[in-house]
């Protein structure tokens, strides 16, 4: 029998992942799993807990909450995997606000789908990105993508909407931001085959699909193909960035004149005029970087997911 170690943060998505344990812990009763249950109690503990879990014999380690909390026990997982050479397979029980990185991986959004995946036994093994910079000069994991510039203080504004949630939040953000955040930095891109210089309102380098719940970023990602898909928006004009987001929440922007589709295995960005602010998998990079590089790792973590590794 699969020994399955679940961590729930449990001020996810405003208090919802506290409100799921006992859906969750009736779930995992009918499904007849052994399991241990714990909460986390400060910034960067799930990924403690994951590592901690995969050290100690664990099958299987579950995030129960958003992004944020899939970070950190992927993060601990990848710290596992350097310790050990190998590590527990990873589960996700979708409790955020976005859940772009189960989406992107094929993980249903329903407390009780999600937990009904982590009986089935389906694994799809995953890229993992790493980027090194601003906050992180000793780097830090990824799955689903980081963002600079414009969708990165989207993130920050949805953040401070209370009393919005989910994809709402982030669109009305984004219309905040839009007033916000204008004057884009010049940076220098460097990937795989070429390099290019421009005032870029965003940049997203992708290992999944979406971003923000909604955002389709890299509408043909895959987090298994051997590379991170690249979104670049150049400066463009507040009316512009208005005629933008219905594309993006279709995934039809590639087509738009002032975006940039590409694809690489490694990523460097530097701020050659402004800064960059960043995320990765909606958690803070730096306000005010300068430098990232980043790596696509491939193959690396087990990740269970729902049939045929679509997400419902």
């Amino acid at each position: 029998m699969k020994r399955v170690y679940v961590i729930v943060n449990p001020v996810s998505g405003r208090g919802e992942g506290e409100r799921a344990i006992p859906r969750v812990e009736a779930a995992l009763r009918a499904a007849e799993l052994e399991y241990v249950l714990v909460r986390t109690e400060r910034p960067w503990h799930a990924a403690e807990l994951a590592r901690r879990a995969s050290a100690d014999g664990h099958d299987v380690v579950v995030a129960v909450g958003g992004d944020g909390t899939a970070n950190e026990v992927l993060n601990g997982l990848m710290q596992a995997k350097a310790d050990q050479g190998c590590c527990a397979v990873m589960g996700v029980v979708s409790v955020g606000r976005g859940n772009d990185f189960a989406f992107g991986v094929g993980i249903p959004h329903e407390v009780e789908a999600g937990c009904s995946v982590l009986a089935s036994g389906r694994v799809r093994t995953i890229d993992v990105g790493k980027v090194t910079g601003g906050d992180f000069p000793q780097g830090r994991y990824f799955g689903n993508g980081v963002g600079i510039g414009f969708d990165t203080v989207v993130g920050f504004e949805a953040q401070k909407l209370k009393h919005l949630h989910g994809f709402t939040a982030y669109l009305v953000a984004a219309l905040k931001t839009i007033f916000l955040y204008f004057r884009a930095p010049l940076l220098k891109i460097e990937m795989d085959e070429r390099s290019l210089s421009q005032r870029c309102l965003m940049v997203s380098i992708m290992n999944g699909r979406r971003m923000g719940g909604g955002f389709f970023m890299a509408p043909n990602g895959r987090p298994d193909d051997g590379r991170f898909d690249l979104c670049i928006a150049a400066q463009v004009s507040r009316r512009a960035v208005l005629g933008l987001m219905p594309r993006f929440m279709k995934g039809t922007q590639g087509s738009h004149p002032a975006i940039t589709m590409e694809h690489s295995r490694r990523v460097r960005v530097v701020a050659e005029d402004g800064s960059l602010p960043a995320h990765a998998d909606g958690e803070t990079l730096c306000t005010a970087g300068h430098e990232l590089l980043l790596e696509l790792l491939p193959q690396q973590i087990a990740v269970l997911v729902g049939e045929e590794g679509t997400p419902s």
